[in-house]
């Protein structure tokens, strides 16, 4: 997954905005003051507005009448939404969030698996069979591991020919990217093509309930592999 870079001004104000939200600099229930972000930001009324639009529409802020614009309780936002979720793992080091995902992550992937072995199409094995290959040829290069590990989820994600669930991977892609980083730069890391090819072996010989149970295995282990990288980092 490439790093994403905000485009032009209104990009540019739209995270310096949710990053003092995403840090605490503004905590829940803060009126900001318009006026004087505008002459700080040194933009246009009317930009600093667009710009917070976007955040409004995330669930980041609000404005009332007499209140003013304020920032929304974290129960609030739109946890879905991939620039939220992106900004989240991009703000602070969070084991709760990485938890989440998991959980999301064992809820959601062990069902597309199955559905994967009852729908993959030929081109859809010959995506995941290069990503496994790629997976395989990363060796101990922890930033090609990591792109070859999404390559193989995405993929999987398409393969069920679901909408939904390949608009919930965009989610999981960014989580996972963070916690792929902590796994594979790790001195602990285990060669993670095992797992996966159970997975995928699973789907190319049609069988769901193979491939969902090694896919839950696969989350396991991942959420395992997570905890070690983190005690190693304390």
């Amino acid at each position: 997954m490439t790093e994403h870079r905000p485009r032009g001004l209104h990009g540019q104000t739209v995270e310096a905005l949710a990053s003092r939200i995403l840090s605490d600099k503004w905590g829940e229930g803060t009126v900001l003051d318009l006026p004087a972000l505008r002459e700080e930001l040194d933009i246009s009324l009317t930009a600093l507005r667009e710009a917070l639009k976007v955040l409004a529409a995330k669930g980041m802020i609000d404005a009332r009448q007499k209140r003013g614009t304020f920032v929304q309780p974290r129960e609030k936002w739109n946890m879905l939404d991939a620039d939220v979720m992106r900004w989240q793992t991009a703000a602070a080091d969070d084991p709760v969030l990485l938890d989440e995902l998991t959980e999301v992550r064992a809820v959601v992937e062990p069902a597309a698996a199955r559905f994967a072995a009852e729908r993959a199409t030929e081109e859809d094995l010959d995506a995941l069979r290069s990503a496994l290959a790629d997976m395989a040829a990363a060796g101990n290069d922890p930033a090609a591991s990591v792109q070859a590990d999404l390559a193989f989820h995405r993929r999987l994600m398409a393969a069920t020919h679901n909408n939904f669930l390949t608009r919930v991977e965009r989610v999981i892609a960014i989580g996972l990217a963070e916690r792929d980083k902590l796994v594979h730069g790790s001195a602990a890391a285990e060669d993670p093509v095992p797992d996966h090819r159970k997975v995928f072996d699973a789907i190319v010989a049609g069988d769901p309930a193979a491939a969902e149970q090694a896919m839950l295995a696969l989350v396991t282990k991942a959420r395992e592999d997570l905890e070690k990288a983190q005690r190693a980092r304390s």
